[in-house]
């Protein structure tokens, strides 16, 4: 008879997991597929369009502020925006927005696909209001390019410079006309030693591109250019540092209630793209030039910074506890650096992981005595290191780990998301299991640190008992089973005679 609470309250949750409901977001990847040769109406041109690219970072960044205008009969909303197949796929963070409200908020986008025989791809734009005939809408598009430039030469020695090369187009790709834009180009610094140059006849002005003022190349002004036109050039410019790059980040949050903890835990699996060693490396060599601290393309250090309020942080890696860390800890923020167990150069990996704990109640509230038992969880997406080249990451993967009975598990980012689900996590001393949002991105950059993600979710105070009843229960059935078997005689006696 025990057991019918119990198993009463078993069935309930899973009534409730059964009935839980979660908001997917819209897939980056449209199901719609069009021909090879498909073209975008020619609804649009582009009246003024100037691109800036800056290649401070690992990652190339390019902003791209439009002012388009409808040149049809009626309204249109779907503005096309070309890519290079072989582009696209490494193309992250992608945004557009009203250059002159931006407050109102992001456009929604989408990849259109195409079948394997078309060398172009397009991001569909959807305008939030039909632009009518002969009117004119500034739009400002940014987005990353993930391992876009490459070390030339491709070795170098421990202590030379290192060199990158970005190949590019001086006229901005686009499915439209353009009656003016230029291209602006912004290098880490001076030393830019190789550069394409083009004749003075494709200038408006009539100057040889592109025109210099100090890290700064100019392409252009440019008139009339034809939809679909590219001029391909190229520039090699110095960028001595580490080309960090994380093909896969797991991050994990755990929420627990009963203890007040917000528990997480980041697993990183690094490499760094830059120029690799022409020789052996050279432990000494390496000692010597720390005391000058040179400019250096190998990675030696990732600062971690942390919320106000983080504990027991710890750093480990495939051999074990590395101790080559520092923790620092203010009222008003946090710190952590950490070393790896050895300085990664051009071609070589690293992989560990970090964690630490956080107070819950900085994190979580719970909604208004009118909703329930509600609670919204509000965390970052993205934390991890901060280093001025910047690190990009191919693929990341967040688990948000819910107290067990969690249901109606909604959530809320501005990330851009491939896929999302949800499922249960099995921990010591659970019964189902706790809920478990799991969500996946491409293609994502340092710049996204910080980018709120937002859960809501339900926690009946039934759920909450569970865990103490069960462990009561346990207890219990430890001391009956104790005490049955102590009352058992189990001791040898001689046989009586009859």
């Amino acid at each position: 008879m025990r057991s019918i609470p119990l198993l009463l309250s078993c069935v309930a949750a899973v009534s409730q997991l059964c009935s839980a409901e979660l908001n997917l977001s819209h897939p980056l990847l449209s199901k719609q597929v069009l021909p090879s040769t498909f073209k975008p109406p020619q609804v649009f041109k582009n009246a003024n369009l100037v691109r800036t690219t800056n290649l401070d970072k690992e990652y190339v960044r390019e902003t791209v502020n439009v002012i388009i205008e409808n040149i049809d009969s009626k309204p249109q909303s779907e503005y096309y925006l070309p890519f290079e197949s072989e582009v696209i796929s490494r193309v992250g963070g992608f945004e557009v927005k009203d250059k002159k409200s931006p407050e109102k908020g992001s456009f929604k986008v989408e990849v259109v696909e195409f079948d394997s025989r078309s060398p172009t791809e397009f991001y569909l734009i959807h305008l939030p209001t039909p632009l009518a005939p002969k009117s004119q809408l500034t739009l400002s598009i940014s987005y990353s390019i993930l391992a876009a430039a490459t070390p030339v030469p491709a070795q170098i020695a421990q202590t030379d410079k290192q060199y990158l090369q970005y190949t590019f187009s001086a006229f901005t790709p686009s499915a439209y006309l353009t009656q003016k834009q230029k291209t602006k180009v912004k290098f880490p610094s001076a030393d830019v030693p190789d550069y394409t140059t083009l004749p003075a006849d494709t200038n408006a002005e009539g100057k040889v591109d592109p025109q210099k003022q100090g890290s700064t190349f100019t392409y252009g002004p440019y008139n009339d250019i034809p939809a679909g036109v590219t001029e391909l050039v190229s520039a090699r410019y110095e960028f001595t540092k580490p080309l960090t790059r994380a093909s896969l980040l797991e991050r994990d949050i755990e929420v627990s209630h009963w203890g007040g903890n917000l528990a997480t835990e980041e697993r990183y699996w690094l490499s760094n793209r830059g120029a690799s060693l022409k020789n052996h490396f050279s432990r000494s060599e390496w000692q010597r030039q720390q005391y000058m601290n040179p400019p250096t393309s190998a990675l030696k250090a990732l600062p971690f910074p942390l919320h106000a309020g983080v504990l027991n942080p710890y750093f480990t890696d495939d051999i074990g506890n590395v101790s080559t860390s520092r923790f620092r800890s203010t009222p008003r923020e946090a710190h952590l650096e950490i070393k790896p167990r050895y300085p990664v150069f051009g071609g070589w990996k690293y992989s560990f992981r970090v964690g630490w704990d956080a107070d819950l109640k900085n994190y979580l509230r719970k909604l208004s005595a009118g909703s329930g038992d509600s609670y919204v969880l509000k965390v970052p997406f993205l934390e991890g290191p901060r280093i001025p080249e910047g690190i990009e990451y191919e693929r990341v993967t967040v688990r948000i780990v819910l107290p067990e009975g969690a249901v109606n598990v909604k959530y809320s980012t501005p990330v851009p998301l491939i896929g999302a689900e949800t499922g249960l996590h099995k921990t010591f001393m659970d019964t189902l299991g706790r809920t478990t949002l799991t969500l996946h991105a491409l293609n994502v950059v340092d710049e996204w640190r910080e980018r709120e993600l937002i859960i809501t979710y339900d926690y009946p105070w039934t759920a909450g008992l569970r865990k103490p009843v069960v462990l009561t229960l346990g207890l219990f059935a430890v001391f009956v089973t104790a005490w049955v078997v102590g009352s058992l005689d189990t001791s040898i006696k001689a046989k009586k005679a009859a």
